[in-house]
């Protein structure tokens, strides 16, 4: 039995929902979700979401709604509605939406239950979905590109150079997605102006961020952003100007099914509260007007924004993942949740390393200890735990619960679970809603002192939260690193090269 110090991770709950849009994730069949769908407005409020335990966010990865850092989670969506998960008693997962023109459409069918990605509240989509109390306000501006020469310019003669002002995007070509609210500005602005805009709607599923960076590289001369997320993204690309507004303040908010009342409500309670602690403010400061975190995270090697390595020990994990048949990027899941990537984590009862094995079960003393050699022993025994179980659960994917939950705690305690499974007419065989009952409840004296168990009293709870966990984190690693924005660093490269000729 392997008793390790585990730390429960309140706030990482991540999204199962979408994951049959990314092949490579190797999950148990019972924590695949449901995909978008062509059904009618669905009928899930805040009661529903309570009995169910979860709620489903839904937004965008980049780099201030939503991104992995070094293994985490973090943005300003994804911490403000975990923030309000918690407070209401649920777990947040996350669905990355891969076309963001298609995120008011997911959230009808039911893939979330909140659309949240510095949405502008608009009389248009005020028809469709219901909005909460703004969280801030901000406007839209003109992204375009500075001369060749700008560095050698004064900011007059720049201005002399570049749009100044919305009457001169008269008979010039902007690009922006059609479901956004830049495509609905344009179409007004150009009325406004009494002179016609070209507007060419932005290829299916290409972001802000990536528009923003095909005006840098020359591919295209303009489109609108929010001046929030502009002015993080500008200065990514030294060549991009944002200071030209399109537009007045506009409210940004949170949105929810029209039929949502009640969650609706608990939202905007919400907002309310966090107003008055500056927590949203606080949130909104790290996100948006700390350049130097938003500069280190675009840049950073293990960054869902900016490349596609999760941790130092992805390789060591795609080395020695198929000695278990695991996609790799489960086994750094477990890997982050039994030490957070900390090659010299050690817990209370002698556990070390990576993969946190004691010395008993690695074989090796804690000074002689390297990375390799944990990931090793880790996987080394996973495959005997796994052997166990594939004489009695044939099903691969099903199984990778049972090996967590008894890398956790002991093959033993599993094995309790199991058989009290069966005792009460339940499937043994199948992980949650079954054996993963029991494993919640061992420490229930009614079943730690039942005759069929042989182990006695368990932390099950842990267990429990243990496999869900790590198979959440998992689920966030294929949503962000299965389609991953483009890499900002090349494109940079790019741009001095082109500088350079």
């Amino acid at each position: 039995m392997v008793w390790k110090n585990y730390k429960l991770l309140t706030g990482f709950a991540f999204v199962v929902a979408s994951l049959f849009e990314v092949k490579e994730c190797y999950l148990p069949k019972w924590f695949a979700g449901k995909g978008n769908s062509d059904i009618a407005l669905v009928y899930h409020d805040l009661e529903q979401i309570k009995k169910k335990g979860k709620m489903v966010l839904l937004t965008e990865n980049n780099s201030t709604a939503y991104f992995i850092y070094r293994g985490n989670a973090m943005g300003y969506e994804y911490e403000t509605v975990d923030s309000f998960a918690h407070s209401i008693g649920v777990q947040l997962n996350v669905v990355v939406v891969r076309n963001i023109d298609n995120i008011f459409a997911m959230l009808d069918s039911g893939d979330g239950d909140i659309a949240a990605d510095n949405l502008t509240v608009t009389n248009s989509r005020r028809r469709n979905v219901d909005f909460t109390l703004p969280l801030f306000t901000t406007r839209q501006v003109l992204v375009q590109r500075k001369p060749d020469n700008w560095e050698k310019l004064s900011q007059t003669q720049l201005d002399k150079i570049l749009v100044r002002g919305a009457i001169q995007l008269a008979d010039k070509k902007v690009y922006a997605r059609t479901g956004s609210s830049f495509y609905e500005r344009l179409q007004a602005l150009s009325n406004e102006i009494g002179g016609k805009i070209e507007i060419i709607p932005a290829p299916p599923g290409e972001s802000t961020e990536e528009l923003m960076a095909d005006v840098a590289m020359g591919k295209i001369d303009y489109t609108l952003a929010d001046e929030n997320c502009a002015d993080i993204v500008s200065g990514f690309y030294d060549n991009l100007d944002v200071k030209t507004p399109v537009s007045f303040p506009q409210k940004i908010a949170f949105a929810v099914r029209s039929n949502s009342p009640d969650l609706l409500t608990a939202l905007n309670e919400w907002v309310k509260k966090e107003r008055k602690s500056k927590f949203l403010q606080i949130v909104y400061d790290k996100y948006y007007n700390d350049k130097k975190f938003a500069a280190i995270r675009q840049n950073a090697t293990y960054c869902s924004i900016s490349g596609d390595k999760i941790s130092p020990y992805d390789e060591l994990a795609k080395k020695y993942s198929p000695r278990i048949g695991w996609d790799w990027k489960l086994l750094v899941s477990q890997i982050y949740q039994e030490s957070q990537f900390d090659p010299h984590a050690q817990s209370w009862s002698g556990a070390y390393g990576l993969m946190q094995t004691l010395p008993t079960t690695s074989n090796i003393d804690s000074a002689d200890m390297t990375p390799e050699k944990s990931v090793n022993a880790g996987v080394q025994y996973l495959k005997t735990i796994d052997d166990y179980w594939a004489k009695s659960i044939p099903d691969q994917k099903e199984r990778i619960a049972f090996d967590l939950a008894s890398y956790d705690v002991g093959i033993g305690h599993v094995i309790d679970a199991k058989n009290l499974a069966l005792k009460f007419g339940l499937n043994p065989s199948l992980w949650e809603n079954n054996v993963a009952y029991f494993m919640l409840n061992e420490s229930n004296p009614k079943y730690y002192n039942d005759p069929i168990t042989q182990y006695g009293y368990c932390r099950g709870q842990e267990a429990y939260q243990y496999v869900r966990e790590i198979l959440n984190r998992y689920a966030m690693y294929c949503n962000a690193y299965g389609h991953t924005a483009k890499d900002s660093v090349t494109l940079n490269s790019e741009l001095t090269s082109m500088k350079n000729k």
